[in-house]
């Protein structure tokens, strides 16, 4: 694959993807519901394949066939975690919807804010997100780095990779908001999922077919195919790994935040639905992937290089090759953008509206759209540090959000939660999630996201217990969700 072709398809995406985004441009961006939400009209077709590419980044190809090269099986019962804890979603999401619906929240957040009747709620949760989402975004960042310089034997440097991937996130954020970022998503994850199916079975086939993928797999690396086999999976590390992606459609706000985009809750379901079909194809097509790399490279120096390896091989056809490398690209970019535009609604709507007490709905939208390349440019630097493992990374900037779930689970079936509850539970469990992931320890072997969420938790049912909740607005809130899901079809 040579350096020419991988530069010509990049140009062609990019041409392409622009007049996507372009055409998405009808409708109103001029307030903070049409530029981050999309004006709540999001159809469920477009909900799904954007939730899909959004969710499924440089993760999947470049992380999870990495995480499957490491450690083998255990990485496909982890990521089949993941998506049993969407089933999260058919639970929340209703919650979510009708709730962004009636008081016109913009941000998960704000929501948190005002259930708990406390502006430093939304402020703190706010901060704590943007903490843990921008070394995320970095390592969405760094799977471009590493897939563009990989394909082409570094012929693209690993930062030109990262400078391209953050310029077109900007751009995509700035043309339309989320209905851009939605609309190209859309694109991406048909590109990625088909492309990437075919590309397997062309490798499956060349390797003589299913059974004689797996018998050479057996005979010749059977470690990879047992639970801890080589290792790498040990109860701990397991746990530690799938317990923040368990709940990682409730921590993640750029996740959850599009829990309140649909037109309506039967798109809310058709979004969830066609996530979970994408999901599943998607997760064996990466598991496959890292067997295979597995087997033709099993000396590589770093387990993120396995896509990219194979993608410049023998074993996939160029034009096959360059276009699969552009999918999984599209999908790290539309996980970058997305980030970027809650991020940019978390500062203006929670923190900076807040902090200037109710400022106008132009001056956030204007706000938002001036901190979009300041995050961009943060993550940018942090994807310089190069630091190898992208699953695992992903799955320590998700443990420092799980301290939030807590408070979102109160939310909605707890009227006893409180302010103070939240706070405590959220900033003492974010600062015991830093300490661990910074010292490397591992108390009794459990991984930090296990400990912050066990810390969080009792935080918040302690301090709650003692201090006084919103009696009204929780009656208010839960009683409204209540009667309406009564109603639902």
């Amino acid at each position: 694959m040579t350096t020419t072709f991988v530069w010509l398809a990049i140009v062609i995406y990019i041409v392409i993807a622009l007049f996507i985004a372009f055409l998405s441009r009808h409708g109103s961006h001029t307030n903070m519901d049409g530029y981050f939400l999309g004006n709540r009209k999001l159809n469920g077709f477009v909900s799904a394949l954007s939730y899909s590419a959004t969710t499924y980044s440089a993760f999947m190809l470049v992380g999870l066939a990495g995480l499957t090269y490491s450690g083998g099986v255990g990485a496909l019962g982890f990521e089949l975690i993941y998506l049993i804890g969407v089933s999260l979603v058919a639970f929340f999401g209703p919650r979510f919807w009708l709730a962004g619906k009636k008081y016109g929240y913009v941000t998960p957040s704000e929501m948190l804010g005002d259930r708990y009747q406390n502006k430093m709620v939304a402020i703190v949760v706010s901060l704590t997100s943007c903490l843990f989402l921008i070394p995320y975004s970095a390592v969405q960042l760094s799977g471009v780095g590493y897939l563009l310089q990989g394909v082409t034997d570094n012929a693209i440097p690993f930062t030109t990779g990262v400078l391209l991937a953050t310029i077109l996130a900007i751009i995509y954020s700035y043309i339309a908001g989320i209905r851009s970022v939605a609309w190209t998503d859309s694109l991406q994850a048909l590109f990625m999922v088909v492309t990437s199916t075919i590309v397997v079975f062309i490798i499956i086939n060349r390797l003589g077919g299913f059974d004689g993928f797996f018998h050479t797999l057996e005979t010749e690396r059977s470690e990879l195919l047992t639970v801890p086999g080589n290792g790498y999976f040990s109860f701990t590390t397991f746990l530690g790994l799938t317990i923040p992606w368990f709940f990682f459609s409730l921590s993640n706000p750029q996740v959850s935040q599009r829990l309140f985009m649909p037109a309506s809750l039967k798109s809310l379901r058709t979004m969830l639905m066609g996530f979970l079909a994408f999901g599943f194809i998607y997760t064996l097509v990466s598991v496959i992937w890292g067997f295979t790399a597995s087997l033709q490279f099993p000396d590589l120096a770093n387990a993120d290089l396995a896509t990219p390896t194979l993608l410049s091989s023998d074993f996939v056809p160029p034009i096959l090759g360059v276009i699969v490398m552009v999918g999984i690209m599209a999908a790290a970019i539309s996980t970058i953008d997305s980030i970027l535009l809650t991020l940019s609604s978390l500062f203006a709507r929670d923190v900076y509206r807040n902090v200037k007490n109710n400022t106008s709905d132009q001056m956030q939208l204007r706000v938002g759209k001036l901190v979009i390349p300041v995050i961009a440019l943060l993550a940018f630097l942090f994807a310089q540090l190069e630091l190898n493992l992208i699953a695992v990374l992903s799955v320590a900037s998700s443990a420092g959000l799980l301290v939030v779930v807590p408070a979102i689970i109160g939310t909605f079936f707890w009227k006893g939660g409180t302010a103070a509850g939240v706070l405590t539970s959220v900033i003492v469990g974010a600062f015991l999630v830093i300490m661990l992931e910074i010292s490397q320890v591992k108390p009794l072997g459990l991984a930090s996201g296990i400990w912050g969420l066990l810390v969080s938790t009792i935080l918040f049912v302690f301090v709650s217990l003692f201090t006084k909740a919103p009696e009204e607005k929780a009656s208010e809130f839960l009683g409204y969700i209540k009667e309406l899901l009564k109603r639902k079809p």
